[in-house]
This record gives C-alpha cells, structure tokens and sequence, in this order.
C-alpha cells in the first residue's frame, strides 16, 4: 500500500501464543502465565481504586507513576529515579529501540530468544543482528566489542530456560559499546538476577514484567530499572498516561505483599523441578530451566507430533515456528494438578 513505510509493508508481525475462547475448558500451559491468582490485596486495591461508583475513572491517572517507582525502588534498593513503569516490559523494550537506534543503526540479541526484538527492531527501521548459542549456552561468535546500539539479552532465556552466569553477563557488559538491556521477564523464577549491574555499568539495563511471577499477565505491566539519565530519556518518549488508575493500584498491591509472591514462585519452582524429573523418567530430554516453564524434546524429537496429540486432549503447550525449535516443546509450569495431567498425557502419547 502507498500510504505505509516499505519496511512496515514488508515485515511480519509478531504472533503471540494461542488464546483459546473456552479457556476454562483447556490446560494452558502456552504463553507463561501464572497458574495462581494474584494476591488477595490486588484485588482489594482494585475494588478501593474504582470505590463504589467507579468515579475516580472520570479522572486521569498519575502520568508519573510515582508511587509505583516509589515502592519499586524500596523493594529492589534503587533511587526512584532510576526506575520507570511501563505498560507491559514490550513498551520499554520498544522505547529503548526507539530513544537508542535510528535508521539502519544495529539491534542485536541471541537467537533463540524473545522473537519479539526483531519485530521492535524492524519497525524503527534498525538492522536486526542475531547471535546463536553453542552448546554450552555461550553466545556464539559474539564480537570482542560489540558496536550495535543495542543488544538485548533475554536471561532467563525464553524458549529455553537456562540463566546466564552474573560474571558472563559482566563481560558482556564491558563489551559492549551500546546498551545491554537485560530482559529479566522469569528472574523470579532463577537463582541469581543482574541488578547489581545497573549500578556498576552505564550502559546496563534491567527490564522487568509483573506478567509471570506476580500473576498481572491482564494487567499489563512492567518495568526498567536502568541510570537515571535513562530513565529521564525514556520518560520523554513514552505514552503521557501509559498506566491506568486500576493497573497502577494493581502493581502498588503486588508489590508490597511479597508474602504471597515468594510463596507464589515458591510452589512455581517446587513444581517445575519435579515435572522436569518426570519428564526426564520417561524419556523427555529437558534443559534444566531458571524460568517458570521447560522445554522439553520427546525421544523422536518431533514436536509436532507431541503438540498434535497434547492438542486434541485440550492440553495447550508451545510448538515454536522456528526450525531450531520444532524438536521441543515449551510447556509452562501449571499447578501440580495441570502437571499431572500433563505427564500422564506424555506418557499415554510417548
């Protein structure tokens, strides 16, 4: 069409996991989400904010988010001025593109990771660059400077699960000339996280998301934790009023009952640990995971088949497009029922 940018015309959009209608019919173990509900505080914080005729909706929300910096800040030990809240983690992956890479200028991550970055990429014109794995979960042929303006690093990684060493991103740091912008999305779920190097390097950048570990997937929101000149440059740029009244009273509440959270992500990994014992019992080859989710190959490495099967038993797990992909499947951690289900399932198809 005329009136769009060649690029846009010619790229392809990101394709998000499946959403059934009948969700309640299904086991949805396809796009990460948290099989608990959120805390019993965020729902009350909700039902305060909207009070008991949802006036305070007439009115706009604070475009700051201060309050939501505020407690962020207290909880990860960082100056309020170096955190920003965002709508979804994808609005400051998004907007750091948009404040760091112009026309033709590198964006880089590893492949496979967040698919996502490349179409981010594609949109501001940016050439995309990808770097595989080798396999030792090393990134492969990665340049002794890198020169791009940004790279980002999906940690835990997504499809795959595995963490990078703190002392390999580092280095990565050091190397890099542009931001690295760590995707933390699953560091709930890891053992370690990199925020320790927001403050030792200029160019770090933490990204966040409430999506998995807290439970807010419907809420939509996030965050980035980065120098306060950052910061600053990506206040300029995003939406005046990114975050609603309900999603921001929603974030304050989750925030500040860590109780639950810890409690949350505790059941997430006892779980995920155990399925990935079984899986491995039967002849499941699984790559150890740090996230709430595993990926996971059946004997005859055709996930297709397994996908298929699981499918037409209303269990819904993630076969990914991509060649390198199409071995495995990445399932989410569900409850210990869902799970259960789930490995008779895999057991009965084999």
């Amino acid at each position: 069409m005329k009136y769009l940018r060649p690029n846009i015309a010619a790229m392809s959009g990101y394709v998000p996991g499946f959403q059934p209608d009948d969700v309640a019919s299904w086991i949805k173990l396809n796009t990460n989400e948290n099989p608990y509900p959120p805390s019993p505080k965020v729902v009350e914080a909700i039902l305060a904010e909207l009070g008991g005729d949802g006036a305070s909706l007439r009115t706009y929300p604070s475009a700051t988010s201060q309050k939501l910096r505020e407690v962020a800040g207290e909880l990860y030990g960082f100056d309020p001025s170096w955190i920003i809240m965002a709508n979804g983690s994808d609005e400051v992956l998004n907007n750091l593109i948009r404040a760091c890479a112009g026309q033709g200028q590198d964006v880089g991550y590893v492949h496979p990771s967040y698919s996502y970055y490349s179409t981010l990429a594609e949109i501001q014109g940016a050439a995309v660059c990808t770097y595989g794995l080798t396999e030792s979960f090393t990134i492969e042929a990665f340049p002794e400077y890198y020169h791009g303006k940004v790279f980002f690093l999906t940690t835990p990684n997504s499809p795959l699960g595995f963490a990078f060493p703190l002392n390999y991103i580092d280095e990565l740091a050091q190397n890099c000339g542009g931001l690295l912008v760590i995707d933390e999305a699953y560091a709930d779920f890891a053992d370690t996280n990199a925020l320790e190097l927001v403050k030792k390097y200029e160019n770090v950048v933490v990204t966040r998301t409430l999506s998995k570990s807290y439970a807010l997937a419907g809420m939509r929101l996030g965050m980035a934790i980065a120098r306060p000149e950052i910061i600053a440059a990506l206040d300029k740029i995003r939406d005046h009023y990114n975050l609603d009244r309900l999603a921001q009273a929603a974030c304050v509440a989750a925030l500040q009952d860590q109780t639950y959270f810890q409690e949350s992500c505790r059941k997430i990994i006892e779980t995920r640990e155990w399925f990935t014992r079984e899986l491995t019992a039967i002849g499941y080859n699984v790559v150890p995971s740090q996230g709430n989710f595993v990926f996971t190959s059946p004997p005859d490495k055709n996930g297709a088949r397994v996908y298929d099967c699981l499918f037409a038993r209303k269990v819904l797990v993630r076969l990914l497009s991509d060649p390198l992909l199409s071995h495995g499947l990445r399932i989410s951690i569900g409850t210990r029922e869902d799970m259960e289900v789930t490995l008779t399932a895999l057991s009965e198809i084999g």
